[in-house]
């Protein structure tokens, strides 16, 4: 049974859509079978992995959400053979309205995953900054969280009201939900405040963050223009060498190395 990861925080801007769509291919580079769910309303993990929220034709995932699309419909093959894509546009904005009357709402992409997990070996959710019941959903939905962090001291005042929120989804619909790790994006090591956060965030969480650090890097800035992840738009970039290092740790930490 394929494993579900979301990438969540509460914090716009920290390279959390960056690291949904090259974790996810860096994964399928190391020959894993990979889903990555936009479950963004900005779709940017979509355009990234080229695929045009326009040309949709109602197989995104607002019509999962709200009934009118089995999944195994909405499943769009990438670039890269071992990596799917189910897409977001803007309607997903509108979904959570049209969900609130629905029973057990909070579970609707859970049951909606289960009959597919077992043709992936990783799920990747990539969710939305705002915590609505759409994020809330991908939150039950998921194993674990990873959390991507820019290394700067606003980020870290951020970190306290997520894992808040980690805990109400924990206590309330998904008790087996765990933190996957936190992955240290966006980093410049010229930067003092940046080293000291780092340290600060391994001090406090100690092994739970990931020894991978992923480097500011112009290349990978540019990928997602191109509809590309980083590991097809220039594969001897920084950026490549940094996903697929964090890549072979979440392999190492689920025992699939």
């Amino acid at each position: 049974m394929g494993k579900v990861i979301a990438i969540s925080n509460q914090k716009g801007g920290v390279g959390k859509t960056t690291t949904a769509i090259n974790l996810a291919a860096s994964l399928a580079v190391l020959e894993k079978k990979v889903l990555v769910i936009d479950a963004d309303p900005q779709a940017n993990t979509s355009s990234g992995l080229n695929f045009s929220p326009e040309e949709s034709q109602n197989r995104t995932l607002y019509e999962i959400m709200i009934g009118e699309l089995d999944i195994q419909d909405a499943l769009i093959q990438t670039e890269m053979d071992n990596l799917h894509l189910i897409p977001s546009n803007i309607n997903l904005v509108g979904a959570e309205i049209e969900m609130l009357d629905t029973s057990e709402r909070e579970s609707i992409l859970k049951k909606a995953l289960a009959p597919i997990r077992d043709q992936y070996d990783f799920i990747i959710i990539d969710c939305s900054p705002s915590l609505g019941l759409i994020t809330v959903n991908s939150l039950t939905a998921a194993d674990s969280v990873i959390i991507p962090v820019q290394p700067e001291f606003f980020a870290l005042e951020g970190l306290g009201k997520l894992l808040q929120t980690i805990r109400i989804v924990q206590n309330g619909v998904n008790p087996d939900l765990s933190i996957e790790g936190f992955i240290i994006t966006m980093f410049d090591g010229r930067t003092k405040v940046h080293a000291q956060v780092v340290k600060e965030l391994r001090e406090h969480f100690q092994d739970m963050v990931f020894q991978t650090i992923i480097q500011r890097n112009i290349r990978l800035s540019e990928a997602p223009s191109h509809g590309k992840p980083i590991v097809l738009y220039d594969v001897m970039s920084t950026g490549t060498n940094n996903y697929l290092s964090l890549a072979k740790e979440v392999l190492e930490k689920n025992g699939m190395a």
